[in-house]
């Protein structure tokens, strides 16, 4: 029978030969600056995704920061102007819109989904709107077509936060294809793992000028990288050199490295098989759980979308169910959790915004009920079966009928 060793991580990590050589590769190239396999990296995220242009810093965060102070350039906005943001994500989403100087402004989620609920976009739009920022959550795309019509109705800007969903589609589009901008992450147990990473995506040259420079302290864009100035034209080169400590805007220094650059090339290589063992993993989730469903919400997929299923996320459908007592349970027996990303009970929060959960119910209920377990490829039926085993194992020995959640 099986029993695991170690615990059941809710990401995990599958490093194969093709990584080991490129990350070699650049070792041996005694460069570890940006170069090739950077620039590959970021041009095949941008094809994948339906985009013209990539650049590649060192977090999803740093793509959502480059990203959202790009659009601020460009359209003058003001401080204490407002994007909207979902009420349940990563906190990094509303924390880059707040160190740009601007306000988030939270919109409660779907129910089923958890991700943004167009229907409640509208109420929050006031005259000092400028952006939206849709969180393609868990690896599930938001529903786009009712926020892209919105959002120019209001003359918005779209910046698509895609930290968890990667290669996947919302009416036969690929996710990080709307809006002007859309950013990704490579972190450690992310879909594609760099270690450190993310990328932001444009189709506008002007934008991704400005991406290049924000990575790089606000550098003169016809210089930021070492390659930049192998320019055969004295005339042409001489302009570069000047150009070299020339530095245009405030920016940060969220560059990377070419291991960085080597990892994700070698990840994209078989990023389809990944793919499709998370898939399984989740569909073997699912038919092992569904004798539960009357008092686990399951995950939902809605017609003309596919879910990455970066995470597995389950939601208490029981109040009778006291959801901390079940992760103890889990936790106890080696399966790793999360919660479902809790945003406004956050202290800083609090402290920033005030107490504005009550406003927000289905977060709320999120907040309260709902958490994640991995369904990443580096789970085998064996341990998934052991997964599905422990659920049924709480919900059989406990009185669960008569449990109530503090």
């Amino acid at each position: 029978m099986f029993k695991p060793q170690t615990k059941l991580g809710v990401g995990g990590l599958e490093m194969g030969p093709l990584e080991r050589q490129l990350v070699l590769e650049v070792l041996d190239s005694g460069r570890l600056s940006p170069g090739p396999f950077v620039a590959r990296f970021e041009q095949e995220i941008a094809r994948l995704h339906g985009r013209r242009f990539g650049v590649m810093c060192n977090s999803g965060t740093s793509a959502l920061q480059i990203a959202l102070a790009a659009l601020r350039e460009a359209g003058g906005w003001a401080d204490g102007d407002e994007v909207l943001v979902p009420a349940v994500t990563f906190i990094a989403t509303a924390n880059v819109v707040l160190m740009n100087g601007l306000r988030p402004v939270f919109v409660d989620v779907d129910p089923l989904t958890y991700t943004i609920d167009p229907a409640l976009i509208e109420a929050r739009i006031t005259p000092r709107t400028r952006a939206i920022i849709p969180v393609h959550l868990f690896g599930l795309p938001c529903d786009m077509d009712p926020i892209m019509a919105l959002a120019a109705r209001h003359g918005l800007q779209v910046i698509e936060d895609s930290a968890e969903a990667m290669f996947v589609r919302y009416d036969g589009r690929p996710v990080g294809s709307f809006g002007a901008m859309a950013c990704f992450s490579t972190y450690v147990a992310h879909l594609v793992v760099t270690g450190v990473g993310g990328v932001t995506v444009t189709d506008d040259p002007g934008h991704y000028e400005v991406l290049r420079s924000l990575v790089s302290h606000g550098r003169q864009a016809s210089y930021v990288t070492i390659d930049d100035d192998r320019e055969a034209d004295p005339d042409k080169l001489f302009q570069i050199v000047d150009s070299r400590f020339s530095f245009v805007r405030l920016g940060y220094s969220f560059r990377v490295t070419e291991l960085e650059g080597a990892l994700g090339v070698a990840q994209l290589s078989h990023k389809d098989e990944m793919m499709r063992r998370r898939r399984e993993n989740a569909e073997f989730l699912t038919r092992a759980l569904a004798p539960l469903r009357d008092c686990l919400q399951l995950p939902t997929v809605p017609d003309g979308r596919q879910h990455a299923f970066m995470m597995y996320p389950l939601l208490i459908s029981d109040r009778r169910v006291a959801r901390d007592r079940l992760v103890k349970f889990l936790e106890t027996n080696l399966i790793e959790t999360r919660y479902m990303f809790p945003l406004l009970s956050q202290p800083v929060y609090r402290r920033l915004v005030g107490d504005w959960e009550g406003e927000y119910p289905v977060a709320r209920r999120i907040d309260r009920d709902g958490f994640y377990i991995g369904c990443h490829p580096g789970l085998g039926e064996e341990a998934l079966a052991y997964v599905a085993g422990k659920f049924k194992e709480f919900f059989d020995a406990c009185d669960w009928r008569s449990t109530h959640a503090g």
